[in-house]
């Protein structure tokens, strides 16, 4: 095996140490049902002695997944319900998704598409990929495309580059956007040739990276991530906020932290969604409001993600941070202040 081939099976985990054979048949069940696959550089962060540990918890099967909760969906965040044409998600009136494959190089175990991804799963090519790039071309409302997948990193940096090309012949397209794990999980594939290659001719450039622990950021991660900084794209994080993974002031403080200090700028926290055999990853909205307010005051401006709640069934994306003012709900009442030492402060004061 080459040293940078992600383990796909639950023999393959056991061999590393990662899985215990007496849980074979179980996470073979798991397997059957999600894909699995852990890279060796998330592999080398686990502590097998240790039952909690929060990199394993992210990518190595669990038997819960098999329990599905009632409220649990197949598609919970309602792509579906906005798909015009295959590969594309066009939800919000300035803005679509261009999903450019269905693989990933790891399968987080609280995934919102894990009933969708997986080894052998068709790229969007030929047919498809030019009727949904059609489609982006015939609606001029849309500003800003979103890659992703899947991971659209693990596409060669020849397609790449074609994808970039054909995007760039699309005037009104302003912005684009990839969506990834590959700096975290498979660094070694950000070289600088990549990098450039993300570049999309004459637009604004953004990729999204998604990192939920502080150790995910190795020194082969910060390197991928100077990599992207220095070739002209803005970085910017997704993290989602997982019971036994970063659900502490500590550890989401230690996360923060690390992607400011490698230049990407904290941009969405994400409540855990309703995906099929996730439960054990959720904590409740209220929970979730008060670790993020507990930032607030305690860390610089630049590390503050925006708590987010994607709504089930397709209606969107909506900020459920914590409430810092109070009091002013009908018009012309007065207005409470919440400092970050939980003091009060009449606003305007008297």
């Amino acid at each position: 095996m080459n040293a940078h081939t992600p383990m796909r099976s639950i023999d393959a985990l056991i061999a590393q140490g990662l899985v215990a054979p007496e849980s074979r048949d179980a996470l073979d069940a798991v397997a059957r049902r999600y894909a699995v696959s852990v890279t060796p550089a998330m592999a080398a962060l686990i502590d097998p002695a240790d039952p909690a540990d929060p990199i394993a918890r992210q990518f190595v099967p669990d038997a819960a997944e098999l329990v599905t909760l009632p409220q649990e969906l197949a598609d919970p965040i309602g792509d579906e319900a906005h798909s015009p044409v295959e590969g594309v998600v066009h939800r919000y009136p300035d803005r679509a998704l261009l999903k450019l494959v269905h693989a990933c190089p790891v399968y987080c175990r609280f995934c919102f598409r894990r009933e969708m991804v997986g080894p052998g799963g068709d790229a969007l090519t030929g047919e498809k990929l030019d009727a949904a790039l059609a489609y982006l071309a015939s609606r001029p409302e849309i500003w800003e495309v979103i890659m992703t997948g899947g991971d659209p990193l693990i596409l060669s940096a020849r397609r790449v580059r074609e994808i970039a090309a054909r995007l760039a012949g699309i005037a009104h397209i302003k912005v684009a956007r990839w969506h990834t794990r590959v700096p975290m999980v498979q660094p070694e594939r950000v070289t600088a040739d990549y990098a450039r290659a993300l570049r999309v001719p004459g637009k604004a450039s953004y990729i999204a990276v998604h990192a939920n622990h502080p150790r995910e950021f190795t020194d082969a991660a910060r390197a991928a991530l100077a990599r992207l900084a220095d070739a002209g794209h803005v970085l910017i994080s997704q993290s989602v906020l997982l019971k036994g993974v970063n659900a502490d002031v500590e550890t989401l403080s230690a996360l923060m932290r690390a992607f400011v200090e490698s230049r990407v700028k904290p941009y969405y926290l994400h409540h855990p969604d309703l995906a099929p055999g996730t439960a054990q990853f959720r904590l409740s909205l209220e929970e979730g409001q008060a670790l993020v307010k507990s930032l607030r005051g305690h860390l610089s401006g630049l590390c503050q993600p925006t708590y987010i709640l994607d709504i089930p069934g397709g209606a969107g994306k909506i900020p459920v941070g914590p409430a810092f003012l109070s009091g002013c709900e009908a018009p012309g009442a007065e207005a409470f202040a919440e400092d970050r030492f939980g003091a009060r402060h009449r606003y305007p004061p008297k």
